[in-house]
């Protein structure tokens, strides 16, 4: 347990930025999964400049690395220009 105030103020940044973290980091999995089950060409195509942008913020604070989100958009782009 932390003994210094410091600590203790470290203690709660942590907690209060990973809720934060997590949050983005599920809620845009949660994009990703949704446009992997589209079948229609036409609705994948509306929603991934959604799902990109939500990569490259998540990228930008760090929640994932820059190389993941580049492999996760290059995996999208190649579904979806698959789809008939």
């Amino acid at each position: 347990m932390a003994n210094h105030a410091s600590a203790e103020k470290r203690q709660r940044q942590s907690a209060k930025r990973r809720v934060h973290n997590r949050y983005y980091a599920k809620t845009t999995r949660n994009a990703i999964r949704a446009l992997r089950n589209t079948t229609d060409k036409n609705a994948a195509m509306a929603l991934m400049p959604k799902v990109y942008a939500m990569l490259d913020n998540v990228a930008k604070s760090n929640i994932i690395h820059y190389n993941k989100a580049a492999n996760i958009k290059s995996g999208i782009a190649l579904y979806v220009n698959r789809l008939a």
